[in-house]
């Protein structure tokens, strides 16, 4: 390994939470071409990075009825997403009960 590869190791390990959610949210909206919600989970994992990302699907009047969509996001090491899937879809006024 040469002191090019040490340097490129250090500059991706050092990709922080916050930028690794802002990332996520940023390249699936981006993808999907939906308006970015919120990102209601991350944490670094062996291989990059994993998100919860909240997204909407299609804009309703009241908003209450809105299509929210909650996908599962993989990020590399340098926060570049490398899979996604959709989890779960629901009007963004619904309340979770369990």
């Amino acid at each position: 390994m040469s002191a090019t590869d040490d340097d490129k190791n250090e500059t991706s390990e050092k990709l922080d939470i916050a930028t690794a959610m802002r990332r996520a949210s940023a390249q699936l909206s981006e993808l999907l071409r939906c308006e970015p919600g919120s990102v209601s989970a991350v944490k670094a994992t062996e291989d990059g990075w994993a998100a919860e990302v909240e997204v909407v699907e299609l804009e309703k009047v009241p908003d209450t009825m809105s299509v929210m969509a909650s996908y599962r996001v993989a990020l590399d090491t340098e926060g570049r997403l490398v899979a996604y899937e959709r989890t779960r879809r629901y009007a963004r006024g619904q309340i979770d009960r369990r």
